[in-house]
This record gives C-alpha cells, sequence and structure tokens, in this order.
C-alpha cells in the first residue's frame, strides 16, 4: 500500500493504533480499480482456458507417404501417452500441407519434398526411397542389367499430381542427370493406391515410396526395376510455422517421430 500511496501520491490509508481504513482518496481508488482487477480476472480464465484448448486438440496436415505408413503409428502412440487430446488429421500432397501450415490453418505438417518448403522450419523424422516398379509382363521387368536415367526420362510414367512431393524428388533427381524436360506422364494421379493398381495392371512404370511398395514386390504383384545412377533417397520432414516451436500435442507427436 505505501508503494501504491507513493505511485497516487496522497495517503489511501489512516492508520492508527486500533487498525487501518481507507480513506476518502483510498476509497475513490478502491472503486477505480474493481473493474480493473475483475477485467484481469476474466483475462486470466480467458488466457487459461485458450491454453487449455491448444492443449486439447492437435491439427495435422500430412503428405500421403506419412499419412498412410508412419503416422498411424505415432498418433496410436500419441493417445495413449494423452487420451484426452482430438487429433484431425487432413491428407494433401507435401504443396498444400506447406501452404495450410504457412497459414495457420494447422499445428504440424509432414512432407516429403527434397527440401524444407519456405517459411516453414522442419525436423526430418524419417528417410525413405522412391521405387521404380512395373508389372511382371513389362519388359523392364526382365531385364538384366539398370534402365539408364536417360530412358526413364524419356518414358511416359504413371506419375502422382503437381505438388506432389515424390514428383518433385524425381524431377529433381532426373534433372541432374538428363538435359531437356522428362516425357509428359501417362497418368496423372492423386493417391498411392491408384498409382499402384495402374502399375499392377500394366498401363506402365511407376515412381512410389518404398514403404508404399514392399508388400506388392513380396507378392510378386510388381517388380522393382533398377535405374542407373540415379539417387531417390530423400527425407521426410515435420514442418511447422518458422520461428516458433511446436508446443503440446504438437511438441509431443514430434517427439514419438524418432521412436
Amino acid at each position: 500500500m505505501r508503494t501504491l500511496e507513493r505511485l497516487v501520491g496522497v495517503p489511501l490509508l489512516e492508520r492508527t493504533p486500533r487498525g487501518s481504513v481507507l480513506t476518502s482518496a483510498g476509497l475513490l481508488v478502491t472503486d477505480w480499480a474493481r473493474p480493473l482487477l475483475e477485467a484481469a480476472d476474466e483475462l486470466d480464465v480467458g488466457l487459461a482456458a485458450l491454453r487449455e484448448d491448444q492443449n486439447s486438440r492437435l491439427r495435422v496436415e500430412a503428405s500421403l507417404t506419412v499419412a498412410e505408413y508412419l503416422l498411424p503409428r505415432w498418433l496410436v502412440a500419441l493417445r495413449q501417452a494423452r487420451p484426452g487430446v482430438a487429433v484431425s488429421l487432413r491428407v494433401a500432397n507435401s504443396t498444400d500441407v506447406a501452404a495450410r501450415v504457412l497459414a495457420g490453418e494447422a499445428d504440424l505438417g509432414f512432407t516429403e519434398g527434397s527440401r524444407s518448403p519456405r517459411g516453414l522450419d522442419s525436423a526430418v523424422v524419417a528417410h525413405d526411397r522412391l521405387t521404380v516398379v512395373v508389372a511382371p509382363g513389362h519388359p523392364w521387368a526382365r531385364r538384366r542389367r539398370p534402365v539408364p536415367a536417360a530412358e526413364l526420362a524419356a518414358t511416359p510414367l504413371v506419375q502422382r499430381e503437381q505438388g506432389s512431393g515424390t514428383r518433385e524428388v524425381l524431377a529433381a533427381a532426373l534433372g541432374k542427370l538428363v538435359d531437356g524436360e522428362p516425357a509428359a506422364p501417362l497418368l496423372e494421379l492423386a493417391s498411392t493406391t491408384a498409382l499402384k493398381a495402374a502399375a499392377v495392371s500394366g498401363a506402365g512404370p511407376a515412381v512410389l515410396s518404398s514403404l508404399a511398395v514392399a508388400d506388392d514386390l513380396a507378392a510378386g504383384r510388381l517388380i522393382a526395376v533398377e535405374v542407373a545412377d540415379l539417387p531417390l533417397a530423400r527425407k521426410l520432414r515435420a514442418v511447422w510455422r518458422h520461428g516458433t516451436q511446436p508446443r503440446g500435442p504438437a511438441r509431443e507427436l514430434l517427439s514419438l517421430t524418432g521412436q
């Protein structure tokens, strides 16, 4: 109170051996302060509710490969660690994932391009490799030598749509080895399942994540084709807005990706 009196410049309490009572100025300051204190309480309650809301929900955007083959295990582990968290997951290509995270429409994203998207910070959560696959009856299935990169580039492929991390990684790898533009896609499909089905039917060669085709290769539905001197390894990344750090459930999910 003495500090407040020094700030105000007038006595706020009348002090006697029997106790202290508010002066007329003290009563006036008390009346003025009451709405401010009530507003501060409301602000504190509102901020607590906001923090609780952020700690009880998680918005995730993920590319197809991560969403289909990695995220289910991570989300099960998150559910066990934080059973009260409500998770929403939207699956899109890597370009769309980056755009929505950048716009603040997702708390955490997962992409599969060759580099971290602009405006976002990232951490590598897994490593993957693209595999060229064909149906058992395709001529490439019987080749004993690797297919040259130039031949792959000149061949119409069954591919993902523009904006896909898989397509971007393949284009970047071919661009380092082959002059000129690659052949136009034979088909453009927006899902891994559709690409595999087209390749199995014999439509043409496809390039897919090794995670996606492991079972098909083991069952003989698809045949892996080696391509000479073509590096197709890639990093799968978690991404979030630049200058921030994942918090609450987003931070916990990020920590689970390393397990």
